[in-house]
């Protein structure tokens, strides 16, 4: 299982909690209102029909959609969102990039540089880390009760590039332009998937030391709690028995 996809476990975990302080609605809400500005229609606006999925897979409620595309237009906020990417280097060098959404450049920026040096890591400039990376299309299927082998001939008839299976979870990589078509090809299928998004992906995984990795994965938790934060991604490589402690 890939570094990215046991990180992605480890968010999945902690998810629940995120949803009881509140937190998952409002960075649900600023990707909502993001991808708006593109276009309120989301037939015609494929970055908009995917953060009205992800907020529906989150069971956010349909007022809050509504009113999160509203903010697009002007009607309902003051306040202008901006969408910011962070780069920069965590214990034992590993890549971190960071994608924040905020009404406040400053006072984000403030607070990432703050989670970097609170926890071993240094905040760099755009561009050092990025090229490590790459864009992709990830769909996630929890605790699926099927079988296994007919949604990976599937996924892969449908261009899946990358399929990571660990026990009942599997997490589908694909070229972004291909994530609703695959998706769509699985639904058909009645085959249902539990989170779907687009991510980066580094090209090669960084081993490191446990030591090094526990604090590696205490700085990108400190990065996701904070509120203008939406995703965060490494080039870590992320040992089993780290992942199941």
């Amino acid at each position: 299982m890939s570094g990215h996809s046991k990180w992605s476990s480890i968010k999945h975990k902690k998810g629940a909690l995120d949803a009881k302080r509140g937190k998952l609605f409002t960075k649900l809400s600023r990707d909502l209102t993001i991808a708006a500005k593109s276009g309120s229609d989301p037939e015609s606006n494929s970055g908009l029909r995917l953060a009205i999925q992800k907020a529906k897979d989150a069971n956010m409620p349909s007022a809050n959609i509504d009113r999160a595309i509203k903010k697009a237009t002007g009607i309902g906020s003051e306040n202008i969102l901006e969408e910011i990417v962070y780069e920069g280097y965590g214990p034992g060098g590993s890549a971190i990039i960071v994608d924040a959404i905020t009404d406040n450049k400053n006072r984000t920026a403030s607070e990432v540089r703050l989670a970097f040096n609170r926890n071993g890591g240094n905040l760099g400039e755009s561009g050092v880390v990025a090229w490590q990376f790459k864009m992709c299309g990830s769909l996630r299927i929890v605790d699926f009760s099927g079988n296994i082998d007919d949604v990976q001939l599937l996924a892969i008839d449908s261009g899946a590039e990358d399929i990571s299976i660990h026990d009942n979870n599997i997490e589908i990589i694909t070229d972004p332009v291909l994530l609703e078509s695959v998706r769509l090809n699985l639904k058909n299928q009645n085959i249902s998937i539990t989170s779907m998004e687009i991510i980066r992906i580094a090209d090669n995984l960084l081993e490191l030391e446990n030591h090094d990795v526990l604090k590696t994965i205490k700085l990108l938790e400190a990065l996701d709690d904070l509120d203008d934060v939406s995703r965060v991604q490494s080039n870590i490589a992320i040992p089993d028995e780290i992942l199941t402690s």
